[in-house]
């Protein structure tokens, strides 16, 4: 019944003139997987919230996943396809699924995500912030939301912002060499919760047999980093470009002479860093010191209201009546 459900969902017509960045066409609406997950569960008995609550994750992600309205990570296709016991139906719906058919990115930037949709190999170096491409949901939010106001466009950047990603994360993407300053893991954004979740996604796509994930430690002495964030791309045609990125804007540049400069540097300090599985300790370090400053928040916060409601029992017993307290005459 399961490959039944499947083989009819992929029977849907796309929706016309929409394909994905790899060149997939999409399902009409990405309600269809909020369709069927909502069947599975249904089929187990299981409410929205038991469901959320096995994963583990909020209640209101599962709902806004079954009204098509929220893109799931992978690893919640997989925890639900073990939980329901789909045979593994979620995650192969999941993969056909064209999750972002119509972003808008940026003018500026427009250039750079093309090169994206199309590039066989990206080598790429960060400082301060994670590279969009391996940004989570709520961290590029984070991100956003210090920059802009107006919150519709916040979430249009953010589903600009992950559209990029599926073709990377794809079994059989393009080559994705990155090499990320200490700095991206200890400039906080949003909350100790945001960065450890960022931390565990690192640490998820970096098992990507075409993602190659290094860390740059900060104390680290000799080490030759570009001044700011560097990609070097290469297309189809074999022709190559570096791009160097700002707050606002991105510079291109194809000189051969330029794309070897920054190619060399790029190379020694990738040499020079630690490798992917000493950088994975050093991202599950990070992670832990989140999680513990996430405890140590919440045992605080207790501590406060304790002493908060200690001060209010004070008050009240300062500003009762006080009443003579008549003692017996000798």
């Amino acid at each position: 019944m399961a490959e039944d459900l499947l083989e009819r969902c992929s029977r849907r017509r796309p929706e016309p003139g929409i394909t994905s960045p790899s060149g997939r066409r999409g399902f009409k609406t990405a309600a269809v997987f909020g369709e069927v997950l909502k069947h599975f569960r249904e089929t187990a008995d299981l409410t929205q919230e038991g469901l959320a609550r096995q994963i583990p994750c909020d209640r209101s992600h599962v709902a806004r996943v079954e009204a098509g309205t929220r893109v799931p990570q992978d690893t919640f296709a997989k925890s639900c396809d073990e939980l329901l016991g789909t045979g593994g139906v979620l995650v192969r719906l999941w993969s056909r699924i064209d999750w972002y058919p119509q972003v808008e990115h940026p003018d500026w930037f427009r250039r750079r995500a093309e090169m994206d949709g199309v590039a066989v190999a990206l080598r790429a170096y960060h400082e301060r912030v994670v590279p969009g491409l391996l940004q989570t949901e709520d961290y590029a939010r984070a991100l956003f939301v210090g920059r802009i106001e107006n919150p519709d466009e916040v979430e249009e950047r953010v589903r600009a912002r992950m559209s990029r990603q599926q073709r990377f994360l794809d079994p059989g993407g393009p080559f994705y060499a990155v090499v990320l300053d200490e700095s991206c893991l200890r400039n906080a954004m949003g909350s100790s919760a945001v960065m450890r979740d960022q931390c565990a996604h690192l640490l998820r796509v970096a098992r990507h047999s075409n993602i190659h994930i290094q860390v740059a430690p900060a104390g680290s002495f000799g080490l030759d980093r570009p001044s700011g964030t560097v990609s070097l791309i290469t297309l189809p045609d074999g022709h190559q470009w570096v791009y160097a990125e700002a707050l606002d804007r991105g510079h291109f540049n194809d000189d051969p002479a330029v794309y070897a400069r920054y190619a060399q540097t790029y190379d020694v300090l990738r040499a020079d860093s630690p490798s992917a599985r000493e950088s994975a300790a050093l991202i599950s370090d990070a992670m832990e010191g989140y999680e513990e400053h996430g405890q140590a928040r919440a045992e605080r916060g207790d501590l406060d209201q304790e002493h908060l409601q200690r001060r209010q029992r004070r008050r009240l017993h300062r500003n009762r009546p006080r009443h003579p307290r008549h003692r017996p005459r000798p």
